[in-house]
């Protein structure tokens, strides 16, 4: 099948399972998941959804979240757009969800999950919570950019350390930096989208940040810099342009509205972004950059126990959006963010986790299953998959997994702690697939190598920790019980329950595997 039909199959698969186009309110994607606004949250089918090849599992969050991975969801999300927008009713039957036979196999964990991201998501509808998930939502748009120009600054460097093409290597500088250079303005422009402004007053707005000529203009007696205050001064700004549009849509009259409020607008913003925001924010931005530093130099392996241990239960607070502003200023002062492959490094402690799952529980062939269809996403930092059908909805597991990634984070802080800084010059990827996003203050070689041993680290102590302190004896006869009941079944007059199994004994019916 050629990737263009196999995406739009894939579209047309997911479009009934959740209701049909008519139910669909809005498409969207971030890195790995199709998000989807939906009319009527009753209609999807959610064990359906997790059957289907492409599909590794579902996040429900203030938007129905379909995780396909990095570069699938990418080519399914316009198809299913094309398919919502012709708005065919759904026809024909909805297929029915089975019912499995077994209590703990991977479709209960993953209905244990549901429930419990269920009961999450009510947690986080705090005002605070809900406002993270808008800095979120005009962050995440900016990651392709971000992944694309960290990439090509990483071959530029390294054709620059090898003095390889060195007539290509500024264009690539160019093509590199320049996103980077304008981030502002895509930062304003997003946030006033968010906020229920004019986008591109919010862009227009921010750009002030980033104009040249703002050398010349002294606040706080100082004379300020193109680009100070960043991407937080670019929050801010856009933020108040659109508390002012909205104020003048209120009381400009109708007939000079489309003269006088963009007027009023840019130029109120823009006097006090230029007066104020600009110097505050600044000195903000410089305090993250100088707090981070301290951190990692003083407390490195600590802070990395920290960050790396609870990083998954930010996650699953909603807290973790907060540090997306953090990541970006971090990238536009240093180059890199030094956090990054710190908080990666939960990602291992699940990938070490789920493997030791799928050793203890050798019977268990549901769970396996889905574990060997999870763990390649999860070594890519994937991780959603792991979370929600295995690690969490198992309980034990999921602290076993956070300190597998404590360990990592440690091992990665230490190097930190000695001068030996790893960075990542974007956000979104994880696990292997930051590999190529790598930098620091010394050598190429030299900084992979830390990540990898890292991720090691994070494998191995995430896998010991589940394999001997993951399971009590109760749930590993409870976990095992798939097979158990085809024991029973076909040992019913054997006196000894534990003599060995017959070789033509039947197999208990299996669950439809989960992949979430």
């Amino acid at each position: 099948m050629a990737p263009d039909d196999k995406n739009r199959a894939t579209a047309a698969a997911i479009l009934p399972l959740v209701g049909g186009a008519q139910n669909v309110t809005s498409v969207a994607h971030c890195m790995t998941r199709l998000r989807l606004g939906l009319a009527d949250r009753s209609l999807v089918q959610d064990e359906a959804l997790k059957a289907l090849p492409a599909v590794m599992g579902v996040v429900e969050d203030d938007t129905y979240q379909i995780v396909l991975g990095p570069g699938t969801v990418a080519r399914v999300t316009p198809e299913l757009e094309a398919m919502v927008a012709e708005s065919h009713p759904d026809t024909g039957p909805q297929p029915e969800t089975p019912v499995a036979e077994h209590t703990l196999t991977a479709a209960e964990l993953a209905a244990q999950g549901a429930a419990i991201k269920e009961a999450r998501k009510a947690k986080n509808a705090t005002p605070f919570k809900l406002f993270l998930r808008r800095i979120a939502n005009i962050f995440v748009p900016l990651i392709p950019a971000l992944i694309g120009c960290g990439i090509i600054a990483g071959i530029n460097g390294l054709l620059i350390n090898l003095e390889w093409l060195p007539s290509i290597t500024p264009a690539l500088a160019a093509i590199a930096s320049g996103f980077m250079a304008l981030i502002a303005v895509f930062v304003g422009f997003n946030t006033a989208k968010e906020f229920g402004g004019t986008p591109i007053l919010g862009g227009a707005v921010a750009a002030i940040i980033v104009y040249a000529g703002v050398a010349n203009i002294e606040a706080f007696g100082q004379k300020l810099s193109p680009g100070q205050g960043g991407v937080l001064g670019a929050l801010g700004a856009a933020v108040l342009a659109t508390y002012v549009e909205k104020w003048c849509r209120k009381w400009v009259p109708e007939a000079v509205d489309v003269l006088v409020t963009p007027t009023l607008t840019v130029l109120i913003s823009g006097l006090v972004t230029i007066f104020g925001l600009m110097f505050l924010a600044g000195e903000v931005s410089t305090g993250i950059g100088t707090a981070a530093n301290w951190l990692l130099d003083n407390t490195g392996a600590f802070a990395g126990l920290v960050l790396g241990g609870l990083f998954l239960p930010l996650v699953m607070l909603g807290l973790h959006q907060a540090l997306i502003p953090i990541h970006t200023t971090l990238i536009e002062q240093q180059g890199f963010t030094v956090l990054l492959p710190i908080l990666a490094m939960a990602g291992a402690g699940q990938v070490g986790c789920a493997i030791a799952v799928y050793k203890r529980l050798k019977h268990n062939k549901s769970i396996r299953t889905t574990i060997r269809s999870a763990l390649p996403a999860g070594f890519l930092g994937v991780g959603e998959p792991l979370i929600y059908g295995v690690s969490l909805p198992l309980g034990r597991p999921f602290i076993t997994a956070c300190v597998g990634g404590a360990a990592g984070g440690a091992f990665i802080g230490f190097f930190s702690m000695i001068g030996d800084k790893v960075g990542s010059t974007a956000i979104g990827p994880s696990g292997w697939a930051l590999f190529p996003l790598l930098d620091g203050n010394k050598g190429l070689g030299l900084t992979i190598a830390i990540y990898g041993g890292g991720l090691l680290v994070g494998y191995l102590v995430g896998f010991f920790a589940t394999y001997f302190f993951g399971f009590s004896k109760q749930m590993l006869v409870e976990l095992n019980a798939e097979d158990s009941a085809a024991d029973t079944a076909a040992d019913a007059d054997a006196t000894n329950p534990a003599a060995p199994e017959p070789t033509t004994r039947p197999t208990a019916p299996e669950a439809e595997p989960a992949r979430a």
